[in-house]
């Protein structure tokens, strides 16, 4: 792990304020990142679609998941890790992101997301296939299991930090090329024929939200993240 000091250099050399420095700085742990993108609040986006960039996100204290999956992944890039995301696509439902780390040679999951089954994943799954299954279940739309295809790491050192990480623009073509990297279907069309339908305790459950989405916003989506 790397020191404080080595940490707040790194984010200030990223672009970032000394302020918003300080802050990533303190994430020394993927746990404490987790902790930090539960607390802030979820970016509902009120003014139309966003994509934040870390600086933007903490400039503005909302972030949903691809805009939380950039906080995370820029701490552990300030820790000495590579930023890692991995995306999931979904069927008549939304798509998802997380940041990716590893520890002891198995992978974990740090996300953003106002339900708590698609938020962290504890680092003891061997290959990015487990990870990703371990959201299958609690991956749920419409009554039924939407999960379909997840996909390889990516790198975002792909592109510019003053793009994702500092940039006052919406980082849609970071957001882009995550959705278009290579992905890997979980299901057979056979297997997705028989998907049993989701019991009304679990369509309670996949309900139950941290924040309550403004009024004025209701008949919008009802999942962030």
């Amino acid at each position: 792990m790397k020191s404080l000091k080595h940490r707040k250099s790194f984010a200030l050399r990223l672009g970032l304020s000394r302020a918003q420095a300080a802050t990533i700085a303190r994430l020394d742990t993927p746990g404490r990142i987790q902790d930090f993108i539960n607390a802030m609040p979820i970016n509902f986006e009120p003014e139309g679609d966003t994509c934040l960039s870390v600086a933007e996100a903490l400039r503005q204290r909302r972030a949903h998941c691809i805009e939380g999956a950039f906080i995370a992944a820029c701490a552990l890039w300030c820790n000495g890790e590579p930023p890692l995301l991995m995306d999931f696509n979904a069927h008549r439902d939304d798509d998802h992101v997380i940041a990716l780390f590893r520890r002891h040679g198995c992978w974990g999951a740090i996300s953003k997301s106002n339900h708590v089954w698609l938020r962290w994943r504890e680092p003891i799954y061997r290959s990015l296939r487990e990870l990703a299954m371990s959201y299958f279940h609690e991956y749920v739309g419409r009554g039924r299991r939407s999960l379909r295809a997840y996909s390889v790491a990516f790198d975002l050192r792909r592109f510019d930090s003053r793009i994702w990480v500092t940039g006052k623009k919406q980082c849609w073509e970071v957001a882009n090329a995550v959705d278009e990297t290579r992905h890997y279907q979980i299901m057979s069309p056979a297997q997705i024929r028989n998907l049993r339908r989701c019991d009304r305790v679990e369509v309670a459950a996949d309900k139950i939200t941290e924040y309550k989405r403004p009024r004025n916003m209701r008949k919008n989506k009802a999942k962030q993240g």
